[in-house]
């Protein structure tokens, strides 16, 4: 199995060690024909690229798209803010951007202070080793779903890690709208036996992403190829891999804005 394309790294705009450039030549020489660069989202205290450097990060963008022989497109892994779905991105910003992944993280701008619970308690709760409360596996889920059905999202990133929800239903939304399912190549967010239950009850698509944060793991699908393997996931569902190139909802839906 061989990546065609990455659509899910970070650059030193966010928390990568890597320049734009840097990176898309990194993927030019492992042949890919395709790299997204996705820093993380604006509600992102920390790590996420900050409006201010937008435009500098987009005209690196566009440089490196000049530099190579790859396709740079611009995106964003965008924050999950509550449970309404509310997203990073506003309209107003998507003209800026290719691609729309989407996933919960911790330390971040929430909608709402309750909505907290989204991170912070499924952080806790995976950091030592306890099952999540009904509530919160209940209200995780439904923060997926609402941001599925309510924001043109390509691909859902990391589903599970450092958080708690019904994966099936989760796939089941993504497969009803056209959004992918991330297997990640950086950590195993999915187990095993989710991995399979998603396969054998749903029909989503899957997209194999290295979440490379330097240089050196731009194209890697080494540890999400091993998953697949044992987990018996059909080659056909998934969609950049082996010469293959998605086609992205977000492209699809601002052709119609």
């Amino acid at each position: 199995m061989k990546l065609t394309a990455d659509y899910h790294t970070h650059t030193i705009y966010s928390d990568g060690k890597n320049t734009v450039l840097e990176n898309a030549l990194a993927a030019d020489e492992v042949g890919l024909k395709e790299i997204a660069i996705t820093e993380h989202g604006y509600s992102h205290w920390f790590r996420g690229l900050k409006r201010s450097e937008t435009t500098a990060w987009l005209e690196e963008i566009a440089e490196a798209d000049k530099q190579t022989n790859v396709k740079v497109l611009r995106g964003m892994e965008c924050n999950i803010r509550g449970v309404s779905g509310l997203c990073d991105f506003t309209e107003s910003d998507y003209e800026n951007f290719d691609v729309f992944l989407a996933g919960i993280h911790v330390v971040i701008r929430y909608e709402h202070f309750s909505d907290r619970k989204l991170g912070w308690s499924g952080w806790r709760r995976r950091l030592v080793g306890m099952k999540p409360s009904s509530s919160l596996l209940r209200d995780t889920t439904k923060a997926f779903v609402n941001a599925i059905e309510k924001n043109p999202i390509d691909i859902i990133t990391h589903l599970n890690f450092q958080c708690f929800a019904d994966v099936v239903e989760v796939a089941k939304c993504c497969s009803d709208n056209g959004t992918y399912l991330e297997i990640s190549s950086k950590k195993e967010h999915l187990t095993d036996e989710e991995l399979a239950d998603i396969v054998a009850k749903t029909e989503v698509k899957f997209i194999v992403n290295s979440d490379g944060h330097f240089t050196s793991r731009i194209g890697d699908c080494t540890l999400a190829e091993k998953q697949i393997l044992r987990v018996g996931v059909p080659l056909e569902r998934i969609v950049n891999v082996d010469g293959k190139l998605p086609t992205f909802r977000f492209a699809e839906f601002k052709k119609h804005m």
